[in-house]
């Protein structure tokens, strides 16, 4: 007989699917966001425009009268977030619902790249769409079941949280005081990036495996240079058509059209190269009782003592490894590069960095990363630089795993949630003046101290949102800021002159010198690039060019 316990119980349950069932029919009347009107089949996918696209999505939002924009792409819904507001309730507030990953087949199952953490999926819906590999197909696809990515981000926490990277910092100095030799005896500036990628590439390398690189064509920094422009080109929505339509990967690589298939094969050597070769090489020095203190030695050290936390792997220290080696690359290139733009505009940003520098470093010192809390214009000048030109204008994508609703429009599941973090940080609201070179935007006139009361902090869109923060931030930020403070304490930073002939008023031919202005252009991919520009980079003074000699031979290890 029945209770009424149970009738109850039965009543409640029927009651919650009821009102389960019309909240989801509610929800799938309500209307998609807004945004341009696409083809039959097709949609919006040759409106997206191939470079720069965070400005058009921008401008849509823009003559939309939107901060959210929805978008076709031959079947697969983006949703595009143009406000810090939209993102903060969406990413951060209902993070439950929009922390996992969009399938990505061309960098995780064609490339290689599913070592990547930033791609690992979060939850169900994106392993949903692998049942067909796990079950028919004959590669390695189905090792994305088997990736975890709690367990890679748990290992990244360990060896990349603040207080870990201070055991990184002498790594950080010598690889910096490296650079700043290069810039001395190579001045000229369309090596500046070359330079920058030296730069970054010794000091990953270094942090995730201990390895000390050559001097000129190490064989690790052109895989990594190879690996992550390739990369950068396929990350970009749309690039590839099988993105949108997966069973393309399974087209043979002779077929015609099928031009993506041997690109990826290629590109995979590269990414398995980054993967495994200096992973291989730290092990061995490792076992050989010749390493140094390093992602991989750190990881090697508590899986050998029996480290209680089944996250310690082989594989996770790999993983981990191979993403400090090529995440942290790109990003600080693009960010130091952008800064001497940012400098060359502005020489009176410059003078006034140099002045605090010196007051507080002293003559014959270099600025150390210790001196970080004493030099908050530094600070100010390396947060500008991350907000005026950001790294990756547009976030790495994020996948909606269930249907929402938000400002009365329907999200629906498994859309691509693209983060337009360019226009977050280009809002006029937060940022007056937007597009103009200003560090003293975040300096409190009256204390001299970093305030952001004043302005908002850029880390709020330039690392990421929600759980899918980016676990390499300090140790990235550490590097861009002391490589901003020791190129202004030992450089000055001038505009190019050029002589060009010209005819006076008189008719006669002279030639005059004149300054050759930057054009600011930059190569359009995930990691925003500045493409080379000309400058001269001098020491301020034989003092300095001796001090930067001298720097270089004191041990900081």
């Amino acid at each position: 007989m029945w209770r009424y316990a149970d009738i109850a119980l039965g009543l409640g349950a029927v009651s919650l699917l009821y009102y389960g069932l019309l909240k989801r029919r509610k929800k799938l009347n309500l209307p998609l966001p807004p945004g341009p009107k696409g083809a039959p089949l097709v949609g919006n996918l040759f409106q997206i425009p191939q470079e720069f696209g965070w400005e058009t999505y921008h401008e849509w939002c823009k003559e939309y009268n939107t901060d959210i924009l929805y978008l076709n792409i031959a079947g697969t819904e983006f949703i595009v977030l143009d406000t810090s507001k939209v993102a903060t309730d969406l990413l951060e507030t209902r993070s439950s619902l929009y922390s996992d990953r969009s399938r990505m087949p061309m960098i995780n199952e064609l490339m290689g790249w599913d070592f990547n953490i930033g791609a690992m999926p979060y939850g169900g819906l994106y392993l949903a769409t692998l049942t067909y590999d796990r079950f028919f197909m004959r590669n390695d696809t189905s090792r994305f079941w088997r990736l975890s990515r709690r367990r890679n981000r748990r290992v990244a926490h360990h060896v990349l949280h603040p207080a870990a990277v201070k055991e990184y910092r002498p790594r950080i100095t010598r690889s910096t005081r490296a650079f700043l030799k290069r810039l001395l005896d190579d001045p000229d500036p369309l090596n500046i990036i070359p330079h920058l990628r030296h730069l970054a590439g010794e000091t990953m390398l270094s942090i995730a495996y201990g390895i000390q690189i050559q001097a000129k064509n190490d064989p690790y920094l052109e895989m990594s240079r190879v690996g992550l422009q390739s990369l950068n080109s396929a990350a970009v929505p749309g690039a590839f058509l099988v993105d949108s339509f997966p069973f393309l990967k399974y087209i043979p690589a002779w077929f015609p059209g099928a031009s993506f298939k041997r690109k990826a094969h290629e590109w995979r050597k590269v990414s398995q190269g980054m993967l495994k070769l200096p992973f291989a090489e730290a092990k061995r020095k490792f076992e050989s009782g010749t390493n140094t203190v390093s992602v991989v030695s750190t990881c090697l050290q508590k899986i050998g003592d029996g480290f209680e936390d089944d996250a310690f792997t082989e594989e996770t220290a790999q993983g981990v490894a191979g993403n400090v080696f090529a995440g942290g690359s790109d990003t600080t290139v693009s960010a130091i590069a952008s800064c001497i733009l940012g400098l060359l505009e502005h020489p009176e940003v410059l003078k006034k960095a140099q002045a605090q520098v010196d007051s507080v470093v002293g003559a014959g010192n270099m600025p150390e990363l210790e001196h970080e809390s004493a030099l908050p214009y530094i600070t100010a000048i390396a947060h500008e630089t991350m907000r005026w030109r950001v790294v990756t204008p547009i976030a790495i994508p994020h996948l909606l795993s269930a249907e929402d609703e938000y400002k009365g429009y329907r999200l629906p599941a498994g859309a691509v949630i693209v983060p337009n973090a360019w226009a977050m940080l280009h809002d006029e609201t937060e940022y007056p003046d937007p597009f103009t070179f200003n560090p003293d935007r975040f300096i409190n006139p009256e204390t001299g101290q970093v305030d952001f009361t004043r302005a908002r902090d850029p880390s709020h869109a330039c690392w990421g949102f929600g759980r899918r923060l980016c676990p390499g931030r300090h140790m990235a930020f550490s590097l861009v800021w002391l490589a901003i403070a020791s190129l202004v304490s030992v450089f000055d930073i001038e505009k190019a002159k050029e002589k060009v002939r010209v005819v006076g008023g008189d008719g006669v031919e002279r030639e005059e010198e004149r300054t050759v202005e930057l054009t600011h252009d930059y190569i359009s991919a995930v990691s925003l690039m500045p493409k080379p520009f000309k400058c001269v980079i001098k020491p301020r003074s034989k003092d300095k060019a001796y001090l930067i000699s001298e720097s270089l031979l004191q041990d900081h290890d």
